[in-house]
């Protein structure tokens, strides 16, 4: 597959880099002597788990495994991409994924896993190019909405209030605004509002279509605008915290919307107690994003085989359910996730979601206007939403023609 320039934007330290070099060819015909794995750990816990994995897979192959967890993933992959040198397998995060894919680096090798069958669909259409299925998704995570249970009873809600709509939504956010406290808080960007979009039954593309000036988007920016001009929903930002997870925790916000990685509080606010519900469905039915990672082979690479192998090992629902129970990841595999569900019920709501989850925008280039959109819903109060989803549609349309040029 013929390469061309490649910009990855490194998301992580906002720097770019160019990879100008491609993976060496190879019919991976032959068996390896070792592997080479780069990871972007969360920590020791993750570090270890996909270590010991790495270890038992090696004992059957007869193939040793060096996982390296990288200081920032972005830039050590694009550099080794850029040298000619890269992982024999890597995570592939999915807000980069089309624009590897788009420029021939990675090895569609995924359709073959005897496990292919066995995925969400909708991760499997995340890490689909071209219409191939290129890489298997690794585990995922999806949105939900954290209640802090004392500020929830202290205001008289019981489970019986937990919303399941948006009016459901306006009612218990306004009786939880007092005392210092906003009712609802969430990141101030693209990656949170765009889930009351898909709950409005908009989007802002549907297929090979651009529908980021929908009136159904702007009818969830207007419903939003409705909480914060009650005072019902602040951003983090406006009550002193670094995120939600801080807001809620601080108990600054009685609900959140934030993903898994909630459970991150817990070292800094251990007296918090909280639980978590699925997203109130909007006028157009329920919605939520699902952030994902496939495991990674770079294109025409001569270990390709054995590669392939370790994913076929590392994505059994054995393992992934292992990888559960060591970092708490949420499998890739309907079967492993409904186990994971029963298992930690306390999570039961993220998997229930990913039934109807999305994934982010994230074609090649997409990036950029992602970020312009979020500059400009960062002056929420006075926005003309109208106007922003306007410029948010003509960028994104002229994003998505180049990269289909």
């Amino acid at each position: 597959m013929k390469k061309r320039m490649l910009t990855v934007a490194a998301i992580a330290s906002g720097a770019a880099l160019v990879l100008a070099g491609c993976a060496g060819g190879g019919g991976g015909d032959s068996t390896p002597e070792s592997l080479r794995v780069l990871i972007g750990s969360s920590g020791d816990a993750e570090t270890n788990a996909i270590q010991a994995a790495a270890d038992a897979w090696s004992e059957d192959s007869g193939i040793d495994v060096e996982v390296v967890a990288a200081a920032n993933l972005t830039e050590e992959l694009a550099t080794g991409f850029a040298g000619d040198n890269p992982p024999d397998l890597f995570y592939m995060s999915w807000d980069q994924f089309q624009t590897y894919a788009a420029n021939g680096y990675l090895e569609p090798y995924a359709g073959n896993l005897a496990n292919a069958g066995d995925f969400y669909p909708n991760l499997v259409d995340t890490y689909t190019y071209d219409g191939e299925f290129v890489c298997a998704p690794k585990d995922f995570s999806t949105l939900g909405l954290q209640i802090n249970t004392q500020l929830w009873e202290a205001a008289g809600l019981t489970d019986a209030d937990i919303p399941t709509d948006w009016d459901g939504l306006t009612r218990v956010a306004t009786a939880l605004t007092k005392d210092g406290v906003v009712g609802l808080s969430m990141g101030q960007e693209y990656a949170r509002m765009g889930v009351f979009m898909e709950q409005a039954g908009g989007g802002v593309i549907d297929g090979d279509t651009i529908t980021a000036d929908s009136p159904e988007n702007l009818e969830a920016l207007d419903y939003l605008k409705s909480l914060y001009d009650a005072g019902a929903l602040r951003f983090p930002a406006e009550l002193d915290a670094g995120w939600g997870g801080e807001a809620l925790g601080a108990g600054k916000a009685a609900m959140v919307i934030e993903g898994p990685w909630i459970k991150g509080i817990a070292g800094d606010f251990p007296d918090t107690q909280y639980i978590t519900a699925e997203l109130p469905a909007g006028p157009g039915g329920p919605g939520t994003f699902t952030f994902s990672t496939c495991w990674g082979i770079p294109e025409g690479s001569p270990t390709v085989d054995a590669a392939t192998d370790f994913v076929e090992f590392l994505t059994s629902d054995e393992q992934q359910l292992a990888f559960s129970d060591a970092f708490g990841v949420i499998p890739s595999t309907e079967a492993a996730a409904a186990t994971y569900a029963e298992n930690y019920p306390e999570n039961a709501a993220f998997v229930a979601g990913a039934d109807y989850a999305v994934t982010p925008v994230s074609f090649d280039g997409a990036a950029a206007v992602i970020s312009e959109f979020n500059s400009q819903v960062s002056s929420f109060a006075g926005a003309d939403f109208g106007a922003v989803l306007g410029q948010f549609q003509s960028q994104l349309q002229a994003a998505y023609d180049e990269a289909q040029g």
